[in-house]
């Protein structure tokens, strides 16, 4: 029985590892690139470095966000898919 143990829960620990770990880090990559794909030019947007503004321009792997101070060009990964849904949420009124 304890030649079996050791196998038994070494693959327990493995299972648990992959629900607890890897899955969510898989979903959450699948769910930004499913955001980065679908941005469009004049969709309000928040970077991950907390600039404000519109897109401008789209790029393959770029955009141009248009800000009050200008014109930046950002890479797509460094728009924040949390902080720019809470941006265009409706609001909620009381």
């Amino acid at each position: 029985m304890g030649e079996l143990q050791t196998p038994i829960m070494l693959g327990l620990m493995i299972v648990v590892f992959y629900f607890f770990m890897i899955r969510p880090q898989q979903k959450k990559a699948k769910q930004e690139k499913e955001f980065e794909s679908a941005l469009k030019v004049g969709d309000r947007v928040i970077t991950k470095s907390g600039i404000h503004g519109r897109i401008a321009e789209l790029a393959e792997g770029s955009v141009v966000i248009e800000t009050m101070a200008g014109k930046i060009k950002f890479e797509r990964a460094a728009i924040s898919p949390e902080l720019t849904q809470k941006l265009n949420a409706p609001a909620v009124t009381k």
